[in-house]
């Protein structure tokens, strides 16, 4: 199983906070690395900043990192859930790029509600370990709970839009 996972806090610079913190856990989070923070604020500007894209393990293929990555890209990006969003962070290449892929969930369309002016989220796409694990560690932290899961052909999708 393929899930996604959000937690949505009030405060634009929330989410990165608790980033923050999490990075300071020893041992480190095996998913730390393939997480996204997605942050509006006042004025309804979309940032991205993605783990994934601050090493060097993007380059290995597209991991579940590259994934969470995209599937942002789908969301707030032209045509997305939150399209016209001025966007900007770690992404680039992927936020904001018309990837030809949709994924069609009423929770993601909650996400994408959820996050308004001077609001944040920590994303997660992952496997149903990662997730549980995931939502061990935010739980504590507190923020709005979002998750589904994501079909094999919605994972397949949005790989195949990146590599295009």
């Amino acid at each position: 199983m393929t899930g996604f996972k959000a937690f949505v806090f009030d405060g634009r610079k929330s989410a990165m906070k608790a980033l923050d913190t999490l990075e300071d856990y020893s041992p480190a989070y095996a998913w730390i690395d393939d997480l996204a923070v997605v942050s509006r604020g006042k004025h309804g500007h979309i940032k991205v900043h993605s783990t994934w894209a601050q090493d060097n393990s993007g380059e290995a293929g597209l991991g579940w990192g590259a994934i969470t990555g995209g599937l942002i890209g789908l969301l707030f990006g032209p045509g997305g859930a939150l399209a016209g969003a001025a966007v900007g962070g770690s992404l680039g290449g992927l936020v904001g790029v018309g990837m030809d892929a949709s994924v069609k969930d009423p929770a993601l369309d909650d996400f994408a509600a959820a996050l308004v002016n001077d609001t944040s989220a920590l994303v997660l796409v992952a496997g149903e370990e990662d997730l549980i694990d995931f939502a061990a560690a935010v739980e504590p932290i507190g923020g709005t709970v979002i998750d589904t899961e994501l079909s094999e052909d919605d994972v397949k999708a949005i790989r195949k839009a990146m590599e295009d």
